[in-house]
């Protein structure tokens, strides 16, 4: 399954007003052991956040699901705010990062990485 983004997906993501802000939704399952990993990945992670104007909004556990289909269910969210879409793509790039990046890799077996954007006004999409 996969856990990193493409770089066909990396240039979409940024080819789409790069300036603008993006809040990215993580949902993550963690492969066996991998909890350990992923908050090394974390920490390690941490500097090139700071360094790229990301900030982590919310961070927790998944509980059981109220409304899934089977296989569905996570095990860790995390919501993480950048400055514009175009620093996501240059922190993923920088190699410092990729080099911390293969904890991440290694902890987990599954993730959903989810761009989004506020709703411009009600019942706007």
């Amino acid at each position: 399954m996969a856990v990193d983004a493409s770089p066909s997906a990396l240039a979409a993501l940024r080819d789409h007003a790069p300036d603008e802000p993006v809040v990215m939704l993580n949902l993550l399952r963690f492969a066996p052991g991998g909890r350990d990993t992923y908050a090394d990945y974390m920490r390690g992670a941490a500097p090139f956040l700071q360094q790229y104007g990301g900030e982590l909004v919310y961070a927790g556990e998944a509980g059981d699901a109220l409304v899934a289909e089977e296989g569905q269910e996570w095990d860790a969210v995390l919501v993480i705010r950048y400055v514009s879409r175009d620093a996501f793509v240059r922190m993923v790039s920088d190699p410092g990062y990729q080099e911390v990046s293969t904890l991440r890799g290694r902890a987990l077996s599954e993730a959903v990485l989810q761009p989004t954007v506020p709703w411009r006004g009600r019942g706007e999409r």
